[in-house]
């Protein structure tokens, strides 16, 4: 099928070129003309393992393009996804002008029937002013539907997700464009939910506040293993094996961050709030996860008993493994946090030390996961890269001047730690 991407972010991007590999022709539409550039020119602009190998194949193979021009995507597609930033207001809810500024381009350029898809995130009931906005920009006065098909894809595994989905939840007000959409998506064999609109766009809303809800739990979790002596990894591990709570999303942490979590719960809580309805459970999620960083950072606190000049290493600046994403990690909002206490950081992350640049200023970059250890009074583990298991624990110990190590991401043993010589401190543990 020939379809269009307007917009070539994480999700955009990824869903272009995993559409691309199933045999669709894909044109992906971007009105960034520098990352336009860089893509024609076969460099990508964000780190996604696998993505690259994925972009190349198919451009070559003639089946993925790119352009600045929302005019030719429309023109040259049947189905066309719209898929812009859906930021973040001061007041918690979602500015949805890159969405209606995109629905008048597409608008504007229809001669003929097409499908409008949204897939980025937005509140319920945007369908309907998308379609609104495109009944009355479109001048040719074409017939269209506009359908709801929500991302589930987590950053550092999004080719995977999107190759393997769980599922894929399709939202229409009419039946006109289930089939089509249904043989987008038949290449990926997944169960495929065919819903109304609105319910399309709660369904991912109400996915990632669950995601973060069972975060905060067992953070909050790990505060009562802490102060009774148990073991959180345990008792998750013991939560885990029913099958009505599963393990996943069950691991003590620094807290959630990243463009997805922080930014749909604050947005479902007003939407709710617009709604009638005060949801307090999300509200206590936020504060879990504020307190948590609080916590960890009095943790880093009381065992240096003061921070101001001392040299701390931090190993970790992505809000996640497996990206170079850094929009509101909690390990860049720990070294802001630390450094305002006076804090020397010396910081590593195999993947996200670039674009961590333009928000982490004045501490030292070092190129070596070993080396960040040197001359440095403790380490911090800030995000869970599998490369940080395999760290030369030996060598940081002799390295530093104290062998404290702060485990935000329970990466190691507390047992073998203190067999090695450590000072270690975790969560929940």
């Amino acid at each position: 099928m020939r379809l269009a991407l307007i917009g070539t972010g994480y999700v955009g991007l990824v869903t272009g070129a995993c559409f691309a590999e199933v045999g669709h022709h894909v044109i992906c539409v971007d009105n960034d003309p520098a990352k336009i550039k860089l893509l024609q020119e076969g460099g990508i602009p964000i780190y996604e393992p696998g993505l690259k190998e994925l972009v190349e194949r198919n451009v070559a193979a003639g089946r993925l393009s790119f352009t600045t021009r929302t005019e030719a995507g429309v023109q040259a597609s049947d189905v066309v996804f719209i898929a812009v930033p859906t930021p973040p207001l001061p007041d918690g809810s979602v500015d949805l002008s890159f969405i209606e500024k995109v629905a008048r381009e597409i608008a504007s350029a229809m001669t003929s029937y097409k499908i409008v898809v949204d897939k980025s995130t937005v509140p319920v009931k945007t369908g309907d002013k998308v379609a609104e906005t495109i009944k009355r920009y479109c001048k040719a006065k074409v017939e269209f539907d506009v359908v709801s098909n929500p991302e589930f894809l987590r950053e550092g595994f999004a080719v995977e997700d999107l190759m393997h989905p769980d599922r894929v939840v399709i939202g229409v007000k009419s039946p006109r464009p289930v089939n089509t959409m249904k043989q987008v998506y038949a290449p990926f064999n997944a169960p495929i939910i065919v819903t109304d609109i609105n319910s399309a766009e709660l369904i991912k809303h109400a996915s990632n506040s669950f995601l973060a809800l069972k975060i905060s739990y067992i953070n909050a979790i790990s505060v009562i293993c802490e102060a009774t002596g148990a073991n959180v990894q345990e008792v998750a591990n013991g939560m885990g094996m029913d099958e009505r709570i599963g393990r996943r999303f069950l691991d003590a942490s620094l807290g959630f961050g990243g463009s997805c979590f922080p930014k749909d719960l604050s947005a479902f809580i007003k939407i709710a709030e617009q709604v009638g309805y005060e949801f307090g459970l999300l509200k206590e999620v936020q504060k879990i996860n504020t307190v948590q960083m609080e916590r960890f950072v009095k943790k880093i606190a009381d065992t240096l008993w003061v921070l101001k000049d001392k040299k701390i290493g931090v190993l970790g600046l992505a809000f996640k493994q497996n990206t170079d994403d850094v929009r509101m990690s909690p390990a860049i909002d720990l070294c802001q946090r630390l450094q305002k206490e006076g804090a020397l950081l010396r910081v590593h992350d195999p993947k996200a030390m670039e674009k961590a640049q333009a928000v982490l200023k004045d501490v030292t970059y070092v190129g070596d996961m070993n080396a960040v250890a040197d001359g440095c009074d403790a380490l911090v583990v800030a995000t869970e890269w599998d490369e940080f298991k395999k760290l030369d624990l030996a060598r940081c110990r002799e390295a530093m001047t104290h062998p404290i190590l702060f485990d935000g991401r329970n990466l190691f043993d507390p047992v073998e730690m203190e067999k090695l010589g450590f000072i270690y401190k975790s969560i929940g543990r």
